[in-house]
């Protein structure tokens, strides 16, 4: 059984209510979370991470870790068939596009783009999950339709022979985006950052469904809120192969100063406020974890020196601590962190540079 599907099965017997205590009981605290190279028992006896079993089990802590603000990853009860319904095919020069929704679980359809390059011949292709930014129109800036051409990555990926899909981001009430408006809450989830997790399994379902995708060399790319999102799927989903990241996270005591709370709002994980009061002492992971257990899939991060939303000292942090882990694993060349003077953007040249990471880990065709 792949490892994602015995993630889900591991967490499909806990309640939502549950979930917090139960994993309180598994996985010990941290109180270094920048510290990867340790692991606990449930005493709180600390060892060093030598070994890639000990790492296996620092990185089941940070996961339940995550978990316990997020809510616990879905079960099989939501994988139901995902009855795809196809609009009009637009052509262009390189790749052939249409929006597609489909089923992620019982009452809920999510909107995307479907991307398709021109000159497949039958052969499969890399495919790659894009994710949009904080943006009324959602999946439209990705694929190239709204007016920031910066952030034209799947439309430009399309172009280099991926495969794309473009997914909408979930949300409710004034949080919409593009054409999907959901309840995360009313579909019993703690978070819209774990519904968010879970639509996207779904879209790589999608992926993995189509006859011009190679299901071995999928990856995930985003900027912002796509950013952070890009590195949550790829820790939830192994089918994941590479994840560029994009102004997407720092450490927490560098964000703000510590002020945490535009983590804790419906559009994210609103057990950062009321459960662990926003304090840092008690929020249970931070982005060194995070960025750590990705490994050992490639991981691209665009970290501008002039990002206002994630300090550049707090993403060196989180790089430098995650980059032991990747030693550790054996390859320390898997992970790479731009750092271009630029603000919040995601500029030409370091595209470019990300692009040709993907192309390095994705385009070549694995047995």
């Amino acid at each position: 059984m792949p490892l994602f599907l015995q993630r889900i099965a591991l967490t499909a017997c806990l309640s939502l209510t549950a979930f917090p205590s139960a994993f309180a009981q598994s996985a010990p605290a941290y109180p270094n979370h920048a510290n990867l190279l340790v692991v606990r028992d449930a005493q709180g006896n600390e060892a060093p991470v030598k070994t890639t079993a000990d790492w296996a089990k620092r990185r089941s802590h940070i996961l339940a870790h995550l978990q316990e603000v997020m809510g616990p990853l879905p079960g099989a009860e939501k994988r139901v068939p995902l009855n795809p319904e196809y609009g009009d095919t637009i052509d262009g020069d390189k790749f052939t596009r249409r929006k597609v929704t489909i089923t992620t679980e019982p009452g809920d359809r999510l909107p995307m783009w479907l991307a398709i390059p021109k000159g497949l011949n039958g052969k499969k292709a890399p495919a790659m999950l894009c994710l949009h930014q904080t943006t009324r129109i959602g999946k439209d800036e990705p694929m190239g339709l709204g007016g920031k051409p910066n952030l034209a990555y799947a439309k430009e990926l399309a172009e280099r022979g991926y495969v794309v899909v473009v997914p909408d981001y979930p949300s409710s009430g004034p949080r919409m985006y593009g054409d999907y408006v959901t309840d995360p809450v009313k579909l019993g989830y703690a978070s819209t950052s774990m519904k968010a997790v879970w639509n996207h399994i779904r879209a790589i379902d999608f992926l993995e469904s189509l006859p011009e995708v190679d299901a071995s060399r999928v990856g995930a790319i985003g900027h912002s809120l796509g950013g952070h999102n890009s590195i949550f799927i790829g820790l939830f989903d192994d089918r994941i192969k590479a994840v560029v990241s994009s102004c997407g996270f720092t450490a927490f005591p560098r964000y703000y100063g510590g002020n945490i709370a535009g983590w804790s709002h419906e559009g994210y994980m609103p057990r950062l406020k009321s459960v662990y009061d926003l304090d840092l002492k008690k929020v249970p992971f931070d982005f060194p974890e995070l960025i750590g257990a990705l490994a050992p899939k490639a991981f691209f991060t665009n970290s501008p020196t002039h990002d206002s939303n994630f300090d550049l000292g707090g993403v060196k942090s989180c790089v430098e601590s995650a980059k032991q882990v990747y030693a550790l694993l054996g390859v320390p060349d898997a992970i790479r962190a731009e750092y271009p003077e630029a603000e919040h953007d995601f500029p030409p040249a370091v595209r470019l540079e990300a692009y040709k990471f993907l192309d390095q880990k994705l385009k070549t065709p694995r047995n």
